[in-house]
């Protein structure tokens, strides 16, 4: 282990020694996982969130992050980095390559339980180190590997990857999804420990009051009475950003999309506005509540954070009627679509303008206000790691040598 370049963390009181709320009490906590680039999206906003909320509210909960970088060091207080390669064309992601190399990081560091957000390389990495540390390793379930892989490599893919999948959620003492239509893809794997944990948004970074509307409109140069649809997110596959542009060349005047991310190095035609990713979190929610209307095509989303974060925006939402954004959604906030081609994404759009969009983006806010707290996130999964220590057989842990 002479590779490693961090200080030995402070020991800190294992669980069960104090008295208090049981989901406070003091433990070591790791989330792992290659879902962590600069230009990521919903798994790294739940990770900051995740330490932000921890240090608010369960101080003595110790929280590190263990993520691909370009060396393996500790980057700052809390984050370590293992080394891995950039995936050419993947927009910042690394890919690990050596369990070994990370399973060494992870036992390194001592944790008293394991968060993995993926079942790659860090996944099972987790799962080696729980084995060797005798501590609970839980999965967290952001992506539905095998639908990727029929997408992106074709029906083949599918059955493997499903296997795999499958296999690997089994290891873990306990996974989470973010929703049912996530746990209903891993009851039919065969994944028996399962509870749902919905996601929750920040309140005070998105919220209505960030929009400028006018401003916005002088800067795309587009007239006073455009109806803004606007979608933020990476330019993947899975995103339907091709059938999103063609809903809404179908509509014609005087809807226009946004594009944030999500239009990187394309050419659209002037009913469309392509922006760079936008690295700053409070720019970002002030696009967002500047806009109209919020639009996701993605049906075989396993949650859908950045819905949440538009009606909490205060924007109205257009989504498929399946999968985690269609749960997510109902018409109090605003419309689901039949289907995510551009002709069900195009009447639901005209659909939802046809209403009280007003109305609408109230009860958006509202929504996201009253049923989508971090606090709910946190509190529940705090309370599950507290009963994972404390049903867990602990052994020993082993000590590596320098």
């Amino acid at each position: 282990m002479t590779d490693l370049t961090w200080p030995k963390p402070e020991a800190s009181p294992r669980p069960g020694g104090g008295g208090g709320d049981d989901a406070s009490q003091a433990y070591h906590l790791i989330d792992t996982t290659m879902m962590y680039a600069p230009r990521s999206g919903g798994v790294k906003r739940y990770l900051t969130a995740k330490r932000a909320w921890l240090e608010g509210h369960c101080p003595d909960i110790r929280h590190t992050l263990v993520v691909p970088g370009a060396r393996t060091r500790t980057e700052t207080q809390g984050l370590v980095t293992v080394a891995a390669a950039k995936l050419p064309f993947g927009d910042g992601y690394r890919m690990p390559a050596s369990p070994v190399k990370w399973d060494a990081v992870l036992r390194a560091l001592e944790p008293d339980i394991i968060e993995a957000g993926d079942v790659f390389v860090p996944g099972h990495a987790a799962m080696d180190a729980s084995d060797a540390l005798g501590v609970p390793v839980v999965g967290f379930c952001h992506t539905d590997a095998p639908t990727l892989a029929a997408l992106h490599l074709g029906d083949w893919a599918e059955q493997p990857t499903f296997n795999f999948w499958a296999q690997a959620y089994q290891r873990f003492d306990h996974v989470v999804a973010p929703s049912q239509h996530t746990a209903n893809r891993l009851a039919d794997a065969g994944v028996t420990r399962v509870s749902v944990h919905p996601l929750g948004v920040d309140l005070d970074l998105f919220q209505p009051s960030r929009g400028d509307r006018a401003k916005l409109l002088k800067r795309l140069g587009y007239a006073a009475d455009t109806r803004l649809v606007v979608f933020a997110g990476r330019p993947a596959r899975e995103k339907n950003i091709d059938n999103m542009v063609a809903a809404i060349e179908k509509l014609g005047d005087p809807y226009r999309l946004v594009l944030i991310g999500a239009g990187k190095d394309q050419r659209y035609s002037s009913r469309v506005a392509s922006l760079d990713f936008e690295r700053e979190p409070q720019k970002l929610a002030g696009v967002i509540a500047s806009c109209d209307a919020f639009i996701h095509a993605n049906e075989n989303e396993m949650f859908g954070l950045v819905v949440l974060e538009a009606m909490a925006a205060g924007l109205p939402v257009v989504g498929p009627d399946k999968g985690g954004v269609g749960e997510l959604l109902d018409p109090e906030v605003g419309q689901l679509a039949a289907g995510v081609d551009p002709a069900s994404l195009a009447e639901a759009v005209e659909a939802l303008f046809a209403r009280d969009v007003d109305a609408l983006k109230l009860a958006a806010r509202h929504r996201a206000e009253t049923r989508h707290s971090w606090d709910n996130t946190f509190g529940g999964l705090t309370r599950l790691y507290q009963r994972l220590l404390t049903n867990h057989p602990r052994r020993a842990p082993l000590r590596l040598s320098a």
